[in-house]
């Protein structure tokens, strides 16, 4: 009887079906890799009042920096030419709040009148076939509402505690957000060399490339978004407006903000805009205004968003989708508008740093995009 020979122990693996080794290393890989995702999502949560703010800061820094970065070409000092971007925005947004406020505060009588006018008809709907709703149970509506309130009266001045807070604390993100995209205006280069910095030297011009790369693509989504959002809220600010909406400023300023979610947020804006062409103006401009709706959207989907988005971003339409789900599961609505500009600058980089071979980082200007992204031949 034959026996191992002493200090060479059994290879016991070789035992082990192939299947099941291959199947073995993948999963403590995947689960190593699961942890690390979580550990990252739970830092950005623990952490999300700091990084939602930069977050948004560098997207507006993508949106305004090819602007100072024309000023500087033509030859104005960097501060004095951040300073001008900076505060034409501000003066630009603050002229649209302006005008969404007066629009709102304008049209609050015409749409109390019409809503007083809609409910009469909606009690004269419920109390008809088919529902037959007693005139009892309808007359008794708004005391059954006012006893709700005062049963959870609890609930909602604590709710009203935690909106005070909420209030704060937008505010103080505000002022983070907008000191952030100051230096990143200014200085973003600085930055992002110190950041390089820290990786090895025999890789650091490729990571280079591949951030410029990846900044880049934010630039053209960004532009292309904020492009889409222009003619969704003209589109459907029109419509609205020609069926006698009241609110349509407001509600165009809505759907802009909510085209900034690609595919979901300018549906559920286009959804506010029904209802409350359905409160105000009855059952058929509502269903002129959700025709509205729909083909602004078929118009986004089919047009807009291949030749804009999807030229900017590269990314399939199913990829999005479940992008922003991911991404509000995670983070909400913060989550969902974040995520296809990471999935976006992540492509990007991935792809140079794949493709991207012998690239002086000095060529790429991320201000100035590449019209062809390495690794395609620009065919499709």
């Amino acid at each position: 009887m034959t026996s191992p020979r002493p200090g060479r122990p059994e290879d016991v693996s070789q035992s082990v079906p192939k299947v099941l080794r291959v199947s073995a290393a993948l999963s403590w890989r995947l689960l190593a890799v699961a942890g690390a995702v979580w550990l990252i999502s739970w830092v950005v949560g623990y952490l999300a009042v700091v990084i939602i703010p930069v977050a948004i800061a560098m997207l507006l820094a993508a949106l305004l920096a090819p602007a100072v970065a024309q000023l500087v070409r033509w030859k104005v000092p960097r501060g004095v030419a951040t300073a001008i971007v900076l505060i034409g925005g501000i003066a630009l947004v603050g002229g649209v709040l302006y005008g969404v406020i007066t629009a709102f505060i304008g049209g609050l009588p015409d749409l109390q009148k019409q809503v007083v006018s809609s409910v009469t008809q909606i009690k004269q709907w419920l109390e008809g076939p088919p529902l037959r709703i007693p005139d009892s149970q309808l007359l008794d509506l708004p005391n059954q509402i006012i006893k709700l309130i005062q049963d959870n009266q609890l609930t909602i001045t604590t709710s009203a505690l935690s909106t005070a807070a909420t209030v704060t604390e937008v505010l103080t993100g505000v002022l983070l957000v907008l000191f952030t995209t100051i230096f990143f205006l200014h200085d973003g280069s600085g930055i992002w060399s110190f950041m390089v910095r820290i990786i090895p030297a025999d890789v650091r011009p490729r990571v280079d490339v591949a951030g410029r790369r990846g900044f880049a693509s934010l630039v053209r989504y960004v532009r292309a978004t904020a492009a889409v959002a222009v003619v969704d809220a003209v589109g459907i600010g029109i419509g609205i407006g020609i069926v006698g909406v009241p609110l349509a400023v407001p509600l165009a300023a809505l759907v802009f903000l909510g085209a900034f979610i690609p595919i979901i947020g300018a549906v559920i804006a286009g959804t506010v805009a029904v209802l409350v062409a359905l409160v105000a103006k009855g059952f058929v401009s509502a269903l002129i205004v959700l025709a509205i709706v729909i083909a602004v959207m078929q118009l986004e989907s089919h047009i807009l968003q291949p030749l804009l988005l999807g030229r900017a971003v590269q990314l399939h339409p199913l990829a999005v989708v479940l992008v922003i789900a991911a991404g509000f599961t995670f983070g909400g609505i913060a989550g969902a508008l974040m995520s296809v500009p990471i999935l976006a600058v992540l492509n990007s980089g991935i792809r140079s740093l794949l493709h991207d071979q012998g690239v002086d980082p000095s060529e790429v200007d991320p201000t100035r995009p590449p019209k062809v992204e390495p690794g395609h031949n620009g065919k499709g």
